[in-house]
């Protein structure tokens, strides 16, 4: 039984591309000297060569269109908060999947897919996030905004450097995700409501010269559709269980059902 059937509520990842600054993302964009969406799709299949259950396969190809597309952006350039928002994106919201090994294949593949090492994205996460549970909301905002370096952070704070003294910094919602994800782990309180979120929002956009209201928008529209996602999983998990307990019924009435050619015999003796 689909999940469709009973009204999963999909989150609509398309807004997101679009609200990026994408363009339609069903438009074929090269990347790579010709690359085009379909063939970072194809590659990341030959990768990840197992079916991808349900909700999350949309979840899924979006993201590997969003990450073809910017990596087709000639301003786009890689740095590590953009990295802890792809890590941080997928971890959300591939939350639950089953098999729960299949998560690694399946983040190796978009990795791959679009020409980059999934060991780079995870080993720059970790360090963002690692430096994220070290400070306060104080002083990770400081940070950000530039007005105070640490002594293992050099080229980190020469990464902050390049973004907010380059004019044609290519902004993604996958880097607000990660600057969003470093809040949340330095201090939950930075964004546990709208008027503080946009408080802190202020001061790291002032600071990296970053579009305050694209940023909140698109955090806005991330939360969402988590908070869809969620819903979905709930859902699925509902018809899952459903069809559990009909087939373990079913299995129980054939288990406690008389043998009719059984009693055909003993009737005849």
């Amino acid at each position: 039984m689909s999940a469709r059937s009973h009204a999963v509520p999909i989150p609509d990842f398309t807004h997101a591309a679009e609200h990026a600054g994408y363009g339609k993302i069903i438009i074929k964009t090269q990347v790579n000297k010709n690359r085009t969406v379909s063939d970072t799709k194809r590659s990341f299949y030959t990768i990840h060569t197992r079916p991808i259950n349900s909700i999350y396969r949309r979840v899924v190809e979006e993201l590997m269109v969003e990450m073809h597309l910017l990596s087709a952006n000639a301003d786009f350039h890689y740095d590590s908060i953009y990295a802890l928002g792809v890590v941080t994106a997928f971890n959300r919201f591939m939350l639950g999947y089953v098999p729960e090994q299949d998560q690694d294949s399946i983040f190796n593949g978009l990795c791959k897919a679009v020409e980059d090492d999934p060991d780079r994205y995870k080993q720059d996460a970790h360090r963002l996030e690692s430096l994220a549970q070290r400070l306060s909301g104080s002083e990770l905002l400081s940070w950000l905004a530039r007005s105070t370096s640490f002594e293992d952070t050099g080229d980190l704070q020469g990464s902050l450097e390049a973004i907010a003294n380059n004019p044609q910094f290519k902004y993604s919602r996958l880097f607000a995700i990660g600057l969003f994800s470093m809040l949340e782990k330095a201090d939950p309180n930075l964004v546990k409501d709208q008027a503080t979120l946009n408080d802190t929002l202020k001061k790291v956009c002032g600071g990296l010269h970053l579009p305050e209201d694209k940023v909140s928008k698109d955090l806005d529209l991330y939360r969402s559709n988590l908070e869809k996602m969620a819903q979905a999983r709930i859902v699925l998990e509902d018809v899952i269980q459903a069809e559990r307990k009909k087939r373990e019924k079913r299995d129980l009435a054939n288990q406690t059902s008389p043998n009719p050619s059984l009693d055909s015999t003993e009737s005849t003796n």
